[in-house]
């Protein structure tokens, strides 16, 4: 039987903080993209502080990931002012690119952060080669590619570009409605400029027709009664497209999602991981059911891209319980040896309860919850608690102990297969 070949695609994977870094690198990342206190189009994520930036970068550098840093809001004049400070933390952290949209950042960028390469990032909407060769003639050494381009512009855009830029193209999240990104419903609405990191989604919320002359009577865009969300896109899902992808000259595919939390970042990952190492789509795409997500679409790369007007809404197929903190084994384990499995509990489950190990660049496969003991934490009433038998794990962020039949490797996270379904609005 053969084996299928690789695809040969960078994965580039959101780090919104450093729980969900450590889980992109155990998961399978090529590269993360993160940001720091400033400057990045995600200011909800918990992001990196400037001090804690040289650590993230040598975490992933151990594992061999690069770093990539965002810094693609747009910027004022006082963005400017501070920015050589900025950069040249940045390059001293040790980082690998620099993620820029604005021209004027990234003129500072070479002066005060030579050693740091240039990424050109969606919101500059390269969309053509002859954009792609004034970015490079900058010192870009990649452009993000507007994310309205087609596979087909794409491979044109491989074939006009120099040789020597590489091209980068999300494959996987939330899409916007507004051109690469640049929207200014969220200022118009709230004051919180989408342009400046802080985007409320508006284009997720429920509109309704006033007509001029019958003040106070609303009428749905269309069928629904609750409104329309007639600019909810749908969520990109590229995973069985990965090699045409590779065939059209994309050299790094990019997971949206820095505001996401490490499990649905370790779901994801392991998915496009394990398909770009060789195995089936089909095989494989259940897992991105599995995480929080809203009805999946493939973009602008085959045709034009479709909303979801029906909810601004999210399903997912399972529930994230808890963290593998450590995993040793039983003494006394005999013919059949079991595993002592320490977790962090995240949500509530029970004895005998039928759980699902998600484990780095394998299959999941299922474990059921045996000999549930609670480890309370130590304090000045009892400094050496003794560990309780417990028919529920339901205290939040508290330590528990499992048997499993076989090792659980640490870093590795428990889900229950529970189907959810929320609505933002109705």
């Amino acid at each position: 039987m053969t084996t299928p070949a690789r695809i040969p695609l960078e994965l580039l994977v959101p780090a919104g903080g450093m729980d969900q870094l450590r889980a992109a690198v155990r998961f399978g990342a090529d590269a993360v993209y993160l940001a720091a206190d400033r400057f990045g189009m995600r200011a909800r994520a918990a992001n990196f502080s400037l001090d804690a930036l040289p650590e993230a970068v040598r975490v992933a550098h151990e594992a061999g990931v690069r770093v990539h840093v965002a810094c693609n809001v747009l910027m004022t004049s006082d963005d400017l002012d501070a920015l050589p400070a900025y950069l040249r933390a940045v390059q001293d952290a040790g980082a690998d690119a620099l993620i820029i949209g604005d021209l004027g950042a990234a003129v500072l960028a070479r002066e005060h952060a030579p050693a740091v390469e240039l990424h050109v990032s969606t919101q500059a909407s390269v969309a053509n080669a002859a954009a792609a060769r004034v970015w490079r003639d900058l010192g870009a050494t990649r452009v993000v590619c507007a994310r309205e381009m087609s596979l087909a512009e794409i491979a044109r855009l491989r074939q006009d570009a120099p040789p020597d830029l590489e091209i980068e193209a999300f494959a996987h999240g939330a899409m916007c409605m507004a051109v690469s990104g640049r929207c200014l419903i969220s200022s118009y609405l709230t004051g919180r400029s989408g342009n400046r990191g802080h985007c409320t989604q508006p284009c997720r919320w429920s509109y309704t027709l006033e007509e001029e002359k019958r003040p106070g009577e609303h009428f749905p865009v269309e069928e629904d009664g609750r409104g329309t969300f007639i600019m909810n896109a749908k969520d990109l899902n590229m995973l069985a497209h990965l090699r045409e992808l590779a065939d059209a000259g994309v050299d790094s595919i990019k997971i949206e999602g820095r505001n996401k939390k490490a499990f649905y970042v370790a779901t994801v990952v392991g998915a496009y991981r394990r398909v770009l190492d060789g195995e089936p789509p089909e095989a494989v795409a259940d897992e991105l059911l599995a995480v929080s997500h809203r009805p999946y679409g493939t973009g602008f790369y085959f045709a034009e891209a479709e909303q979801a007007p029906a909810y601004d809404g999210y399903e997912q197929q399972t529930m994230h319980v808890a963290d593998v903190v450590a995993c040793e084994a039983c003494e006394g384990g005999g013919a059949a040896p079991r595993y002592r499995v320490t977790v962090r509990c995240r949500n509530r489950f029970s004895e005998r309860d039928e759980l699902e190990v998600l484990a780095p660049r394998v299959p999941v496969r299922p474990l059921e919850v045996r000999d549930l003991t609670w480890l309370p934490e130590p304090d000045e009433d009892d400094p050496a608690p003794a560990p309780q038998p417990v028919a529920t794990a339901n205290r939040s962020c508290a330590l528990y102990v499992v048997t499993a039949p076989e090792p659980v490797p640490p870093g590795a996270f428990l889900r229950a297969r529970v189907f959810r379904r929320s609505a933002r609005h109705g």
